[in-house]
């Protein structure tokens, strides 16, 4: 039995792994709140439509021991591999806010709220969201106002502004803060200009000037719902702000002009022939046995996750540049796949375990390791850009205990005299041989290719049985 990172944030709930399933134990009073949303229409909508995670009751004693005595018992379905919104693209984080508000609406309109509204409560399969957090949708007390109104705001609404807006990266952020970014902070970061700017005047700086005044008047959030109450708030005013919201969402775009490796594609130094022959080897790796994970490091647009996607159930397709990223999420997301899931990851500093006693949000390979990896036109990056030695990067590749597809590319192909460009050749270790030796202490070299032109060498290595 293994418990859920972030459970204990809800006294009402918690959740648990045990024998490889999901599942969620229930208070009296989040048992309740369950009974009245598996009656509603909302359920039946969303979980049909697989944007709600598919959940049931289950009879008989939890397995989770630690936990004591619970009032109920959920199973959820389980999605393929968790992340988090800082490793999102915008496109994303913008779609799980939609989805957010999207049944927020719902769920008003069947005197039901989701008192909580955060990026940690929604996952993907593929390029597809889904709400996982059950506890969230809560009965609706009369003149009460949205409670995750001030959470939406700082963890989707404003890191989607200083996006959209400013060209500020919202990932730092988001992973610095659990709690995401405040109305001051974002009203900081902002310009008298962007006032003009469809939803900074209300949304942002009218929001900070309450917040600070609460803060010098002390009001808690009690002393608020009761003014509230008093004055009459009723729900057709949340209907019409998860409108309003949702449009506004809806409408924030980010369209820089380009980045480094956005256009690689379409600028690099394969020819049709190279093109293919790589295609050839990896689609034959991959097809080499069943494969239930694959990552695909360095994905770029993503054309090799889709080949893998053909003979693996599910690809992770990561890349450190956020607009490659996004790119590859909007193609994904026109097609509906749920089989590729792109997120924005620099595996020099790729996510750690974080939160209370690192448990909360777990690193890549907490999450669940590959049965195989593909390191294509990577290696360059990682030993010269980032200074990580061939040898430690081999080492953690070997750790994930998966095959591996990786490519070499030598200190003679174009792509890496750019790298070299500016720098001092100290890069004693960044040879073919040595990749072969690091290789060859846990892997079995399965076959080599190296395509014409002779600079890029390709290697199918299998994990050692022994290793």
């Amino acid at each position: 039995m293994e418990l859920e990172p972030g459970s204990f944030r809800d006294r009402d709930s918690r959740v648990f792994y045990s024998a490889g399933d999901v599942y969620r134990e229930l208070s009296q009073r989040g048992l309740e709140d369950w009974e009245r949303l598996e009656q509603t229409e909302l359920f039946k909508h969303f979980t049909h439509e697989r944007r709600l995670v598919e959940t049931e009751r289950v009879d008989g004693e939890s397995p989770n021991v630690l936990a004591g005595s619970a009032a109920g018992l959920l199973k959820h379905a389980r999605v393929p591999f968790v992340s988090y919104a800082y490793e999102w693209p915008f496109g994303m984080l913008r779609d799980a806010a939609r989805l957010t508000l999207e049944l927020l609406s719902a769920a008003i309109d069947e005197d039901m709220v989701l008192k909580d509204a955060t990026p940690y409560n929604v996952q993907w399969r593929g390029a597809r969201p889904v709400f996982i957090d059950i506890p969230s949708f809560v009965r609706l007390e009369p003149g009460e106002a949205w409670p995750g109104y001030r959470q939406f705001c700082e963890l989707f609404l404003y890191p989607l502004f200083l996006t959209a807006y400013r060209g500020v990266s919202f990932h730092p952020w988001l992973r610095g803060s659990i709690d995401g970014i405040s109305s001051e902070e974002c009203w900081r970061l902002c310009s008298a200009r962007d006032l003009l700017r469809p939803g900074v005047l209300v949304r942002v700086w009218l929001q900070s000037r309450l917040d600070a005044r609460h803060a010098r008047q002390g009001l808690a959030g009690s002393d608020v719902k009761r003014g509230l109450r008093d004055a009459g708030f009723h729900k057709e005013l949340i209907q019409a702000n998860a409108k309003k919201l949702l449009g506004l969402c809806s409408k924030l775009r980010w369209e820089p002009a380009g980045s480094v490796w956005s256009d690689y594609s379409g600028d690099n130094t394969y020819d049709d022939e190279r093109r293919a022959s790589k295609a050839e080897f990896v689609r034959r790796a991959v097809g080499a046995r069943t494969r239930g994970l694959v990552w695909d490091l360095g994905c770029n647009t993503g054309e090799y996750a889709r080949i893998a996607a053909e003979s693996a159930d599910y690809v992770v397709a990561m890349d450190g540049d956020h607009l490659a990223v996004q790119r590859l999420y909007e193609e994904l997301r026109r097609e509906e796949r749920d089989d590729i899931l792109p997120l924005v990851v620099n595996l020099a500093d790729a996510s750690p375990n974080l939160g209370w006693r690192g448990a909360e949000r777990k690193d890549l390979a907490g999450r669940g390791k590959p049965d195989m990896v593909l390191a294509l036109a990577l290696v360059h990056h990682v030993v010269i850009a980032a200074n990580v030695p061939l040898a430690d990067f081999v080492d953690w590749l070997a750790s994930l205990g998966g095959d591996l597809v990786i490519e070499f590319v030598s200190k003679e192909d174009p792509m890496v005299r750019v790298l070299l460009r500016d720098k001092e050749d100290v890069y004693l270790d960044y040879d073919a041989s040595v990749l072969e030796a690091c290789l060859s202490r846990t892997f079995r070299i399965e076959r080599r290719e190296t395509l014409s032109g002779g600079t890029r060498t390709l290697y199918h290595a299998v994990k050692n049985d022994d290793a």
